[in-house]
């Protein structure tokens, strides 16, 4: 397949020179992006090439002058991305030849992760890698036939220049048009093929999937630094979430220590913010100190959950504080006045106030020393500086691009109680010392200029972020958290959920919501409902769950394959419906689809749920056999079927204190494998009885809170003490 993706490509590109340099002039340009909301998009908006967004207009002109598509595809937070509009989009030659040559689309992936996904699939195969920027070139008709991902604009770091790429592919078009089309017709079919996600001979799935898994992470764990493989890492909380629960099912404590251990490294890391809170994306090394400074709204969201479960298993304060961190990091700097959240902070940012065109990475989290003592004074910046492992000339070793020299990036490299025993002095006295410095370096930090913000809205994402205030709330008992999680659904459903058709949209910004919702739009916001259902019990939010579950079903689910396709196939523009088949920094909406399923299953026993559910876990039952750890996500779900699921029935107000006691011994424990109902009245008895009739029999004994706990339908005796409900839940 790759020798056939490859095309001509390295024909025109491995010996393509670098043409004369081409000096870059700045006049204001504006394009047609400046009409556009995607801050990307709007990034790009006064380059002189002369772009367009995914749209008709684009591909009738490309067809209408037979010239290939410029497809660049990137994000508002992407380093690299940045760079290369730097030194080639706002190139007045580079874009004169682009200009010339072709018809120049950018797309927004976080917008449009359909087009992306089709896209960075050709681009992995042909070159073994991928990442954005991600620049694709296309024929009239959208088949790729080139692609590649940063260009740099000469010859440097043994890739080609830009401006000789484009002279080489604008040169094949013209000599080579017709085995170009030709050869990139089968590109498509075998993308097609390659692609396909099926039921067709597929395995029956069996306890050893699981048990692959685990080994396949066991053996390539960092039994000292935490996490899986080596430098860089990536949180992949997906891995997290299937560890855990396959702990709390075979009791192996091999598969705990593995999350656990990366999570306290994690934290204790220059990766975690130490200063304001939150998780950058990723660690350049393997000890989890440098990181590629962006913060992603779907990391806080996950990593918070993991550290939420964390806590619930072991009841270490350390996990709790360090979610409850995360969540105020989003409280304080993404969420939208309106309630929702925001998508992103940029890696880069200002690194002198007067010269605001310089940017670097990180620069905004950096710290000197003399910088530390001149806002914290002392003694508290000497016991900061030993806490958090500040260096005179700074802590960071390995700086190829020299962007951190003389500063110093925040981690834990001593204990509190250390710094206590280094100085000679109680520990309180320290801890009160360092959070009083924490707080003054925090409100100094904050006048700095800080990273670009991506506030857009997406659906997904806020459906992640809602389920880590929900069940943060249910599990550290903060009504808070239930009330942001609440005021997310509520922004969801005013401004991108079309209640006569029960659609959603994707992105709200600046006052538009468009374009059509996604599979994982679905499916994450699903889940958020389910999540905020079970703390605040509000029936309404089941119900949303079932309807939108029953439109997603329709718009997306593979009537002769099983499982969901990533989007509705109403747009002509997307040539290819595929299936999302890897768990990594999100979750796919496959896997989330999955666990919904299951869980409306259980609470409403419907058979069509089961059956689209046991369709989905058999489309991916051959890519689970056979390479279990590309979907930990789905190995998680699959160990809820393999588990024994209780069906937990509450009868009572919720607000009564027997209820709230009852709720905290619930949600204080770590029980992946159930669903909690509450009866609270009769509408919701006859609404819920409705799916479960042996509901109508559930009722308050005694006066008093009670519960029902069942296995397969079959319940134990009603208990009304706090501490026999408790026993049950083991």
């Amino acid at each position: 397949m790759k020798r056939l993706f490859l095309l001509a490509a390295c024909g025109m590109l491995c010996n393509a020179q670098a043409p004369q340099t081409i000096h870059k002039k700045k006049p204001m340009h504006i394009n047609r992006l400046s009409q556009e909301k995607s801050p990307y998009l709007l990034q790009h908006a006064h380059n002189p090439v002369d772009w367009y967004p995914w749209g008709p207009e684009a591909f009738e002109k490309a067809r209408r002058e037979n010239k290939p598509v410029f497809l660049s595809i990137g994000y508002s937070t992407c380093h690299w991305c940045h760079v290369m509009e730097r030194e080639s989009f706002e190139n007045e030659g580079i874009a004169g030849i682009l200009n010339e040559h072709f018809v120049c689309i950018k797309v927004d992936r976080e917008e449009r992760p359909d087009v992306d996904r089709i896209y960075m699939t050709y681009v992995q195969a042909t070159t073994g890698s991928g990442g954005w920027p991600m620049s694709v070139w296309l024929t009239p008709d959208l088949k790729p036939f080139v692609g590649g991902t940063y260009f740099p604009p000469e010859n440097r770091f043994g890739r080609p220049g830009f401006p000789a790429v484009l002279e080489r592919i604008a040169e094949a078009w013209r000599t080579d048009r017709e085995r170009i089309v030709s050869s990139s017709n089968d590109v498509l079919a075998e993308l097609a093929r390659h692609t396909r996600v099926s039921d067709e001979g597929a395995p029956l799935l069996s306890p050893a999937v699981s048990e692959s898994g685990f080994q396949t992470l066991r053996r390539s764990f960092d039994s000292r630094l935490g996490g899986f493989g080596g430098a860089p890492k990536f949180p992949r909380p997906a891995v997290y979430n299937f560890l855990l629960r396959y702990w709390k099912r075979t009791g192996n404590q091999e598969a705990l220590d593995m999350v656990l251990t990366t999570l306290r490294a994690m934290a204790q890391g220059g990766m975690n913010d130490q200063l304001g809170g939150g998780f950058h994306r990723y660690s350049v090394d393997a000890r989890w100190f440098v990181p590629h400074f962006e913060k992603m709204l779907y990391d806080q969201a996950q990593l918070a959950i993991s550290y939420v479960e964390a806590y619930q298993i072991t009841g270490d304060v350390f996990f709790a504080d360090t979610a409850r961190q995360t969540l105020e990091y989003v409280l304080r700097d993404m969420r939208a006045p309106e309630g929702a959240f925001y998508s992103a902070e940029d890696a880069d940012s200002v690194i002198d106030p007067a010269k605001p065109s310089e940017k670097g990475e990180g620069a905004f989290y950096i710290w000197t020393q003399a910088g530390i003592e001149a806002v914290a004074g002392q003694p508290a910046a000497k016991y900061l500086a030993y806490h958090y492992g500040v260096e005179s000339e700074g802590n960071v070793r390995e700086d190829p691009h020299n962007e951190f020299t003389g500063r110093n990036i925040l981690f834990e490299a001593h204990s509190i109680e250390d710094v206590a025993d280094y100085f000679d002095k109680p520990a309180a006295e320290v801890r009160e010392a360092i959070e009083a410095a924490k707080r003054k370096l925090l409100a100094a930090r904050s006048q700095r200029v800080r990273p670009h913000l991506d506030d857009k809205v997406l659906t997904s994402w806020n459906g992640l972020m809602i389920s880590a205030f929900a069940r943060a709330a249910a599990a550290l008992d903060e009504p808070a958290y239930e009330e942001a999680a609440a005021r997310a659904a509520g922004f969801v459903l005013e401004r991108l959920y079309d209640p006569d058709q029960a659609t959603l949209l994707r992105r709200y910004r600046a006052g538009e919501a468009a374009i059509p919702g996604f599979l994982d739009d679905y499916a994450f916001f699903v889940q958020g409902l389910l999540d905020l259902y079970e703390v605040s019990f509000d029936r309404s939010y089941l119900e949303l769950a079932l309807r939108l579950t029953e439109t997603q079903i329709r718009l997306f689910e593979d009537k002769e394959d099983g499982g969901f396709f990533s989007s509705a196939g109403d747009d002509p523009s997307v040539l290819l419906r595929m299936k999302e088949d890897y768990d990594g920094a999100e979750p796919s909406g496959n896997s989330v689809a999955g666990a919904n399923l299951r869980r409306l299953a259980e609470i409403t026993n419907r058979e069509d749920l089961r059956t689209a559910a046991d369709r989905l876990f058999r489309a991916f039952a051959s890519r689970l056999a056979s390479n279990p750890v590309t979907l930990p996500q789905m190995l998680a779900v699959f160990e809820f079927s393999l588990s024994k699921p209780k069906q937990i029935i509450l009868a009572g107000p919720r607000d009564a204190e027997g209820m709230r006691d009852m709720l905290r011994r619930l949600h204080g424990r770590f029980l992946p494998h159930r669903i909690v109902l509450l009866l609270d009245g009769e509408q919701t008895r006859t609404t819920l009885a409705g799916w479960l009739p042996a509901l109508k029999t559930m009722t308050v004994q005694d006066g008093r809170a009670t519960a029902y706990v069942c296995e397969n339908y079959t319940c134990k005796l009603p208990v009304t003490d706090a501490a026999k409900f408790a026993d049950l839940l083991q």
